[in-house]
């Protein structure tokens, strides 16, 4: 069976595999004070270029915003986000049942722009009534974003100025950012650690079985791990997450794995061009967005997973084609046989 449906169908990449069947009879303390987890916190602090930092492991990505998000706002405040923002669409509320309210502003391609961020912000602190109000305390950015694209490192910095223009937290959520590390891009992880307040390296859609790595490069929340217990985030064998980190920060793999992500994918753009399926937008990362004639995407969703996206009209359906480590070149062979 191939399939495109997303880059976390296949469980984990064989050497975090092999790490985990390696060190699984070696008895450790729990919740994260492995030696392993910190060997994982050293490697992933050093190619963040910020020594100083802290690392902390979560199981999945709407677990790491919620609790992330949460911990960053005081009490009357909220997020700003792109409308096409993960935490907005696709995570069911859960940054907002931890009180992170959401504010909405419009998106461009997946990513907020920094004049709009500015004027949003300007004009909410500068209203009479503002004590009615909630108060902008966070940004949310993904990179890459929901469709795929990228902030170039310009962006980035603008959009921290806007931040601590008004005091407000950068967060950037990474769930596939070692696709977006592996594309042609002026962002890496020493520029996300100098510009966010916290940032996630993704560990799910990256070859893991499961986790994120969340880094505040220079201030952690207080009581952080009290914090994450609370909302019942904790895991007895933190362990597992350490020895997956481990091993993708060994030789690497983190970025090998993006590389081939991002390989496939343009081949597989290249067999949607030679076959007169059109993107929806051009994304540069491992996700790529097609439409589909209606007829033809019904016929072809019964022979390859993928993932629906939209009906931008009664004719047609954008659908997503996602790559991962997993993905051979059989895969294509075989999109490009039934297309």
């Amino acid at each position: 069976m191939i399939t495109f449906e997303n880059d976390y169908s296949c469980g984990a990449h064989p050497r975090v595999l092999q790490r985990l069947s390696e060190t699984n009879l070696i008895p450790q303390p729990g919740y994260g004070f492995d030696c392993f987890s910190a060997a994982a916190r050293e490697k992933i602090l050093a190619a963040c270029g910020c020594p100083g930092g802290a690392v902390y492991f979560l199981t999945g990505g709407t677990q790491t915003n919620a609790v992330v998000l949460a911990s960053l706002l005081k009490p009357w405040e909220g997020v700003v986000a792109a409308q096409t923002g993960h935490i907005h669409v696709h995570e069911a509320g859960a940054p907002e049942a931890l009180g992170a309210k959401i504010l909405a502003l419009p998106e461009h391609q997946g990513k907020i722009d920094p004049a709009e961020l500015r004027a949003l912000t300007g004009t909410l602190l500068a209203d009479e009534n503002v004590e009615h109000m909630v108060y902008p305390g966070a940004v949310y950015v993904s990179h890459p974003t929901e469709w795929g694209t990228l902030y170039t490192g310009e962006e980035l910095e603008a959009i921290s100025a806007v931040c601590r223009e008004y005091g407000m937290r950068l967060y950037l959520d990474g769930a596939r950012l070692a696709y977006g590390l592996a594309a042609e891009t002026d962002v890496d992880l020493p520029l996300i650690a100098s510009l966010c307040d916290a940032f996630y390296i993704g560990g799910t859609k990256c070859g893991a079985l499961c986790g994120e790595a969340v880094v505040f490069p220079r201030r952690t929340p207080e009581h952080f791990i009290n914090f994450i217990k609370k909302h019942g985030a904790l895991m007895a064998k933190g362990r597992l997450c350490g020895v997956q980190f481990d091993a993708l920060f060994t030789d690497g793999l983190y970025f090998e794995i993006g590389r081939r992500g991002v390989e496939t994918a343009a081949r597989l753009k290249t067999i949607l061009a030679r076959h007169g399926v059109p993107c929806f937008m051009d994304t540069p990362t491992n996700q790529q967005f097609a439409i589909l004639e209606r007829e033809r995407y019904e016929a072809l969703r019964e022979k390859i997973p993928m993932g629906f996206w939209s009906n931008p009209d009664p004719a047609h359906t954008v659908v997503r084609f996602a790559t991962a480590w997993y993905t051979t070149d059989e895969y294509l062979e075989e999109l490009d046989r039934l297309l």
